[in-house]
């Protein structure tokens, strides 16, 4: 099974940083987002590469991947042995590449994957957003697995005022318990794209992490465009909706650290670096004053 990671964005909200450096491998903890994201995906049993959507504007990303024997002999020559191990780890991973280079949407990213994934289903992990503890996936497979291999996908509770700013969840709640409650499991009846508090049928979004039936990828062939002029996932989510049972795992929202805008990755940085023992205490007293805040 192979996982697919969307990543040929401009990274239009970090300009104009973004210029040179993609957003993907803005560091968390002196890891890039991308490569937390790559090993998240590795963790799920049955996963035996990472098929990274890129453009061929941000070679970064690549060479990031890549061997570069230079500077590991660099580094152990200068005694700077666990770098270098750390080099090389990012160089062992497997992962491959492929393009989209006009922005169509996230649909039409994912489908530039569709020679790589052999017909099989596969994981869609969105390279902005990684969860740390790396078990949300393999939930989400334990959950397709009790269901015949239907496809599913992670959702959390969003307040009713902010439904509108989501993609919400129509269907019902199948396990015993409180609906919205992490570890609940929902059957899918549909999906809907930013709808008005009073017409939401749920209180449920995407958080970014599906485990897809192939037959998505036969859909996302002759989807047409939906928002914003592009092709949606979502779209033909729906329409395999028609065909297909697909079933959503309720988490915690807290679980994952979403790195997608200036604000949330910072808060992302400073949340990594106060629960690291490492780093702690030497962060706070980097803030000075600021640290006040956060005591």
């Amino acid at each position: 099974m192979k996982a697919v990671i969307p990543a040929a964005g401009l990274g239009t909200r970090f300009l104009p940083a973004t210029k040179a450096v993609p957003k993907e491998l803005l560091p968390v903890q002196g890891l890039p987002v991308i490569q937390q994201v790559v090993e998240e995906a590795l963790a799920v049993d049955g996963v035996d590469g990472v098929v990274i959507v890129n453009s061929h504007d941000k070679p970064a990303i690549e060479r990031h991947f890549a061997a570069d024997d230079e500077l590991e002999q660099t580094l152990i020559g200068r005694g700077k042995d666990s770098l270098a191990s750390s080099v090389r780890h990012a160089s062992e991973l497997p992962v491959s590449f492929v393009y989209q280079d006009e922005a169509k949407g996230l649909g039409h990213a994912v489908l530039q994957a569709a020679p790589q994934t052999d017909e099989d289903p596969f994981l869609i992990l969105l390279g902005d957003y990684f969860v740390p503890g790396h078990d949300m996936c393999r939930r989400m497979k334990a959950v397709s697995d009790e269901h015949n291999g239907a496809s599913v996908i992670a959702v959390a509770a969003v307040p009713a005022d902010q439904v509108s700013r989501y993609g919400i969840i129509a269907g019902d709640c199948i396990t015993e318990g409180d609906p919205e409650q992490p570890g609940s499991v929902w059957r899918i009846s549909g999906l809907v794209e930013k709808p008005a508090p009073e017409d939401a049928p749920s209180h449920l979004f995407i958080v970014g992490r599906y485990l897809l039936s192939p037959r998505i990828m036969d859909l996302l062939a002759t989807q047409g465009p939906g928002a914003g002029n592009e092709i949606q996932l979502t779209d033909a989510m729906v329409r395999l909706l028609e065909s297909e049972e697909m079933y959503a795992l309720v988490v915690d929202v807290d679980e994952g650290r979403d790195t997608g805008t200036p604000a949330a990755w910072a808060g992302v940085c400073a949340r990594a670096a106060l629960e690291d023992p490492a780093t702690r205490e030497a962060f706070i007293e980097a803030l000075g004053g600021a640290a006040d805040l956060i005591r």
